[in-house]
């Protein structure tokens, strides 16, 4: 118990010692910047393309392996 006292801790500590960060890199934010067109759109919109694939491809998983337990224990009955 004292340790999961210790590690919660640690991680409160670790989320409240945190630095102002700018999370862009100089290149993407000049151009959002300098062009008035609305490209940050675009690249918000290339943000969230990339960000689902993860979330579609774990969900694939999943879905497979449930098929396949599920058909284990039709099986199995």
């Amino acid at each position: 118990m004292k340790t999961v006292i210790t590690i919660l801790l640690l991680f409160i500590a670790i989320l409240y010692i945190q630095s102002d960060v700018s999370a862009q890199c100089a290149m993407c934010k000049a151009t959002i910047e300098s062009n008035e067109e609305g490209i940050g759109g675009g690249i918000n919109n290339g943000i969230l393309y990339m960000m689902a694939i993860p979330y579609l491809l774990i969900g694939g998983v999943g879905y497979f392996i449930y098929k396949n337990k599920m058909k284990q224990e039709n099986i199995e009955s």
